[in-house]
């Protein structure tokens, strides 16, 4: 079963557009950095020094609107890795309604030759 990370925040003023709602661009933001808090969170310092990741593809559907001063909560998982990339879903979330979700692929590459590096055990067992 996926290790689930969640972060929790509240919408700030600047992060509406002219059409009264959260742009579209925050939320692909807010999908980043819920995953980067997740690699974070569960990946120790010399992996983090090590290994890095880079999008190769996001899928985002937009269900709801989000509007300025809401408290969001962004969860994500990793639904499945390959040799090189994972595959990592999140939820963007308004108390029990769903805003947002979306699926990224993930490239892992090494800091030091910022070449594609191999996703070993060691790595998806720490997720799973």
């Amino acid at each position: 079963m996926p290790l689930k990370f969640s972060h929790s925040f509240t919408v700030k003023p600047e992060e509406i557009d002219e059409h009264g709602h959260v742009n579209n661009v925050v939320y692909l933001q807010w999908i980043q950095d819920v995953a980067v808090a997740h690699w974070n969170a569960y990946a120790p310092e010399e992996l983090r020094e090590k290994y890095g990741w880079w999008v190769s593809r996001h899928e985002i559907d937009y269900k709801q609107r989000a509007f300025a001063g809401e408290e969001i909560t962004a969860t994500t998982w990793v639904g499945g890795w390959k040799a090189v990339t994972c595959e990592r879903y999140t939820e963007i979330t308004r108390g029990e309604e769903l805003l947002v979700k979306s699926r990224t692929v993930w490239a892992m590459i090494d800091r030091e030759t910022t070449r594609p590096a191999r996703i070993t055990s060691e790595i998806t067992e720490r997720f799973s």
